[in-house]
């Protein structure tokens, strides 16, 4: 199996370059992840500046390539560029803290896993829970399950995984739930501050707000100490919302003037 490693903490990250260790000593990993840290960048890609790419080494032992770009640059870098080979794979993680709720719609990490789907080839974004001590090693151990244990062949197109792991260790984690994408969101609020010349700039803070009891929910299941498993799809329509519109509104061919 060819695997294409990306994240959004860039390729000196712990994380990323723990998981290309520990996945080589069984299957053949290509690492493209960002040169510099790239979180909350969400799906943006490159095009109004070159993307410089830049084989890295930790010693003497090569690692991968870093890019001058975002999380979906290096996938499609890594795919349509870098690989010698069909990748039967993307990986984009292990990403330090959670990517839960409306996390995905901001998170670099889940964009690189998306960027995967679109591209036509099985993705996952996986998710360190915790800051602090995130537990890289709970992470490796998920995702050699996932790699061994999930139906990859039964993901349909243009589909991938969200996985978030708790931060605690291999022998307290209690198993593997599949999730729906919870309400989890942010409170924002705006700190303003003054630089040395006197100017003002604003700081972005925020609260977490869990208050989605589902008991299917993402977070829910990271807290209790599972393995949340949130199948994606790169599309947006409310299906269920457009079926309502449909019955409460008809709009004619010249009922726009």
């Amino acid at each position: 199996m060819r695997i294409l490693l990306t994240n959004d903490d860039g390729i000196t990250a712990p994380g990323i370059q723990l998981l290309a260790k520990e996945l080589r000593k069984k299957y053949e990993v290509l690492v493209v992840a960002p040169a510099q840290e790239m979180s909350a960048s969400g799906h943006a890609i490159t095009i109004r500046m070159p993307l410089w790419v830049k084989e890295e080494y930790v010693g003497k032992t090569f690692l991968g390539y870093s890019v001058v770009g975002t999380p979906a640059d290096c996938v499609k870098l890594g795919l349509d560029v870098l690989s010698p080979k069909r990748v039967d794979l993307v990986i984009s993680g292990l990403n330090r803290g959670p990517n839960l709720g409306t996390d995905m719609l901001y998170s670099g990490t889940v964009s690189g896993a998306l960027e995967g789907a679109l591209q036509g080839v099985p993705s996952m974004a996986v998710s360190m829970s915790g800051w602090g001590d995130p537990h890289y090693e709970t992470g490796v151990h998920a995702v050699k399950f996932l790699i061994e244990n999930f139906p990859w062949k039964g993901i349909p197109e243009f589909r991938a995984l969200n996985v978030n792991v708790p931060p605690i260790e291999v022998e307290e984690l209690k198993g593997y739930r599949l999730t729906k994408q919870s309400k989890r969101r942010y409170r924002d609020y705006f700190e303003a501050r003054r630089d040395p010349f006197g100017n003002t700039y604003y700081w972005m803070l925020g609260e977490v707000v869990e208050d989605d009891d589902d008991p299917e929910s993402d977070y829910l299941a990271v807290k209790e100490g599972y393995v949340s498993i949130t199948p994606i799809t790169v599309f947006m329509t409310d299906h269920k919302l457009l079926e309502e519109l449909r019955r409460r509104f008809i709009f004619g061919d010249k009922d726009h003037r």
